[in-house]
């Protein structure tokens, strides 16, 4: 899950800065900023609340004020009967670093900048007069603009009657808005200082954002965990003359919920803000914008964006993905006709509806790198390569839960053919998917893929509910699939590895209440097949699995994958024994559509022998809803997971959690071999790994993987599926080397001494 990094305070805390500003002051320009040992950033001598401090410099220069000349204060927090806690807004040395280099820079590289400052003499700590640790209230010098907006006399003021409760929502949060116009407005109506509670709760957020019900998807960590995890998540810079916002804001400070940049003097807002994911308030009100970023569309969790009073004419379509959006503020703004007609007689709700489904949407990504780990690959050798791909199942493809995404690419229709596209293309020789349903397995893929050029076979089985189930609900029942290159592999043998069943029919677990309360409700499942190669004849054991996707239950999840992993060794030490394929001939396979001639056939060699189970090559692909760290990952990797192990969470599993588990195959993840990949998974509310291919690294070596996504594609893209990407999870696609047997090499060593002593 995501890892936000935090400035802690101490519990409860909101952080707000402590710029106060001076409208009375006026500056010459300078030609560059002056440099000073002793600048700090904001004020670190915070007047005490019993005194008012002696009124300094008038200068003060932070990282938000360019050169201005405002006067700063310290921010209240946590204010409670008795006990006014002040504190100046000290951040950590590396973000005054960059803080300090933006500032300089941003003289010659900000086309929006006002430059007109005055020379500071290098005193930059300075403090209004406070009295009894009241904030002040002086007013900054706006232009005329901002208070023309205000009056009724604006050409944009509200109508005279709202059309409809929305609008007449909006009117009154702009004129809210309009009177929020002093400096850290929000921080003195924060309840922390109106209503002489602690701060902690809440954190400067209201208790508006219960936790989505996100259906067979993990999730990040969303604002009400990092509420928890975080001292404060709240920011406010109303009212501060601000003419620019540096780029560490958005660097340093992702876990922000709220963030009030109302009330200042931004004619243009930094394309970073997309960096920050959590926030669900963002007011922007009072400003001199004449435009948005298209990164906003970043911002998918956000309920209210608040733009009033501002020269916007027109918004970006990227804010189609803002799907949680509950107000976008736009009283004020000269917005043209047809965007502000959709708003004001339809609602927020739709107008973000008709910029997701007419917005032209990002470029096409650049190809996915391919990582060659062998620079020279023996022309004899023996390959192979596979891929495992979670596609998504139409069912849980919906517009509920995909709402940053257009219809248009969340129809089967545009999905299926994307993705068979692409199955297409990578050309696999085995090929497992997960989230396939019953009806896409029978009546799509498998009459496309058993044609030219993959000519594939394939085995499929659905999740364990489609039992019960008539037979058209059966149909839409996903499962997991197993397709391979019929010219090249035969299938010898075919398995389903129902998880609950299994658990609950083993002896050691049948008095186990959580077998029966946690793991037999659910029908995850796997699938293995037994394959040989019909020209060197190698044998592979190739697994399939989706794993529960529930982070509360990685207790199952374990249970699961050890099911799985004890099925493997039983069908591997069966697999040792299988006797050898005799008739090698191709089975004749011709193209269904065309007619083209039968594919011709290649000299068979006999079956291979193996003498002990994990000599059998072996690949295990799947979604497993688990991270690299986790205790799956471990277990997989390390042959081993100990009783005691935080995976179970404490709970009693047979001999599981009495002995512990192992299993002997020797396996590594593919892609472990680049550092795993950026993602597998790409959510706003999930952006990990869930998905491996492992391989038994005794018997096979990776030959190459492909990569991950263009980063500067990501930019502008929130979240899969998309119009390029028509499922949450990529494709794994990875080529190997069926390593040669030692024991074949000791059998023909022996056999070449016998020749040379008859000789």
């Amino acid at each position: 899950m995501a890892d936000y990094s935090a400035y802690h305070r101490g519990p409860g805390h909101i952080l707000f800065p402590n710029n106060a500003p001076n409208q009375h002051r006026t500056h010459p320009a300078r030609a560059r900023t002056p440099t000073a040992s002793n600048r700090t950033l904001f004020n670190p001598d915070a007047p005490s609340p019993s005194r008012s401090p002696a009124r300094q410099s008038s200068h003060s220069m932070n990282m938000y004020n360019q050169g201005h000349g405002h006067q700063g204060h310290a921010g209240m927090l946590n204010g409670r009967p008795g006990h006014h806690a002040y504190m100046p807004m000290g951040l950590n040395k590396q973000f005054q670093q960059h803080a300090q280099n933006a500032q300089h820079q941003s003289h010659g590289h900000q086309p929006h900048q006002d430059h007109a400052a005055g020379a500071h003499g290098g005193q930059y700590n300075h403090q209004h007069n406070l009295s009894g640790g009241a904030l002040s209230t002086a007013q900054p010098h706006f232009p005329a603009a901002h208070l023309q907006n205000s009056t009724p006399s604006s050409v944009h003021s509200a109508l005279t009657k709202a059309p409809n409760p929305h609008w007449a929502e909006q009117l009154q949060l702009a004129q809210q808005a309009r009177e929020m116009n002093q400096s850290h407005a929000h921080a003195r109506n924060h309840p922390s200082v109106n209503k002489n509670v602690i701060a902690g709760t809440a954190n400067g957020a209201s208790d508006e954002n219960s936790k989505d019900e996100l259906r067979n998807r993990p999730a990040n960590d969303n604002v009400e965990t990092t509420k928890e995890k975080h001292p404060w998540t709240t920011l406010d810079f109303g009212g501060q003359n601000l003419k620019i916002v540096t780029p560490p804001l958005f660097q340093y400070y992702t876990f922000l919920t709220k963030l009030y940049l109302n009330f200042n003097k931004l004619t243009f807002l930094p394309s970073a803000i997309g960096k920050l994911r959590s926030l669900v308030h963002l007011d922007l009100s009072l400003n001199d914008l004449r435009f948005l970023p298209s990164e906003i569309g970043m911002l998918v969790n956000l309920k209210e964006l608040l733009l009033f009073d501002n020269q916007l004419e027109t918004l970006p379509f990227e804010m189609g993905s803002l799907y949680k959006l509950e107000m976008l503020g736009i009283e004020g703004n000269p917005i043209t006709e047809d965007i502000k007609s959709i708003i004001v007689e339809q609602g927020t709700k739709e107008l973000i509806k008709y910029f997701r489904e007419n917005a032209q949407g990002p470029e096409p990504p650049p190809e996915r790198p391919w990582h060659s780990l062998e620079e020279e690959v023996d022309t004899g050798s023996e390959t192979v390569t596979a891929l495992s791909y979670n596609i998504l199942c139409d069912k849980y493809c919906t517009q509920a839960q995909y709402g940053y995404t257009p219809e248009a690419a969340l129809t089967w229709e545009h999905r299926r053919e994307t993705i068979l596209a692409e199955l297409r293309d990578r050309n696999a020789d085995i090929v497992c998917l997960q989230e396939i349903d019953q009806d896409s397995f029978n009546n799509f893929f498998r009459g496309r893929l058993a044609q030219k050029p993959t000519y594939y076979k394939g085995v499929f089985w659905p999740k364990s509910r489609a039992r019960t189930m008539d037979e058209a609900n059966a149909n839409m029942v996903d499962g997991c699939a197993i397709f391979f290159r019929a010219t090249k592999y035969h299938c010898h043998d075919k398995q389903l590895v129902n998880f609950s069943q299994t658990a609950i029919n083993r002896p050691d677990m049948k008095d186990q209440q959580n077998i029966f309360n946690r793991v037999m409700p659910r029908d995850d499942i796997a699938v293995v097949a037994f394959l040989e190669n019909l020209e060197t004849g190698t044998r592979f054991i190739v697994g399939n699995v989706h794993v529960f996707w529930n982070p509360d239950y990685t207790d199952v999840k374990t249970v699961q994958v050890a099911i799985l992993l004890e099925a493997l060794t039983k069908y591997a030490e069966r697999y040792v024994k299988w006797p050898p394929l005799t008739e090698k001939e191709k089975f004749r396979f011709t193209n269904g559509e065309d007619g083209e001639d039968e594919v011709p056939p290649v000299k068979p060699a006999p079956s291979q022998k193996y003498s002990d189970a994990t000599q059998i090559p072996l690949l295990l692909c799947g979604d497993f809803n688990s991270l690299p760290n986790s205790g799956i990952c471990h277990l997989i990797t390390h042959g081993s997971l100990e009783s005691s192990h935080d995976a179970f969470g404490g709970r009693g599993y047979g001999n599981f959690t009495k002995e512990g588990i192992r299993h002997p195959f020797k396996l590594k993840s593919s892609y472990s071999a680049i550092g795993e990949l950026a993602f597998t998974n790409y959510t706003p509310n999930f952006v990990g790994v869930l998905d491996y291919i492992w391989y038994s690294a005794n018997t096979l070596q990776v030959a190459g993987l492909l990569g991950d996504v263009d980063k500067d594609y990501l930019q502008r893209v929130p979240g899969f599926p998309n119009y390029h990407f028509p499922s949450d999870h990529l494709a794994l696609y990875a080529k190997y080397l069926v390593k040669p047997r030692k024991d074949k090499k000791e059998s023909e060593t022996e056999r070449e001494r016998d020749r040379e002593r008859r000789a």
